[in-house]
C-alpha cells in the first residue's frame, strides 16, 4: 500500500533537466520552457534582457544552471 503512494506521487513529480532537443548552448532555456510549458524562445529573450539589465545576473544563472541542472535522459 504504501509503495503504491509512493509510485503514484512520484509519477507526477516534475524534474527540472537540460533538454538536449531544445537547445542552443547547455538546454537549459529549454528545459526551463519544457518544466514550465512556454516557449523556449520567450525564455531567452527574457534572459538576454536580465543580461544586459542586470549587470550580467542572466549570465551567472544561465552558468549556474548549466553546472548544476542534470542533462536529460
Amino acid at each position: 500500500m504504501t509503495n503504491d503512494v509512493i509510485d503514484q506521487a512520484t509519477d507526477k513529480v516534475r524534474k527540472l533537466r537540460r533538454s538536449r532537443d531544445d537547445r542552443m548552448v547547455a538546454g537549459v532555456c529549454g528545459g526551463v520552457a519544457e518544466l514550465l510549458g512556454v516557449d523556449a524562445a520567450l525564455l531567452r529573450i527574457l534572459l538576454v534582457a536580465a543580461t544586459l539589465f542586470g549587470f550580467g545576473t542572466g549570465a551567472l544563472l544561465y552558468l549556474a544552471g548549466w553546472v548544476l541542472v542534470p542533462e536529460k535522459d
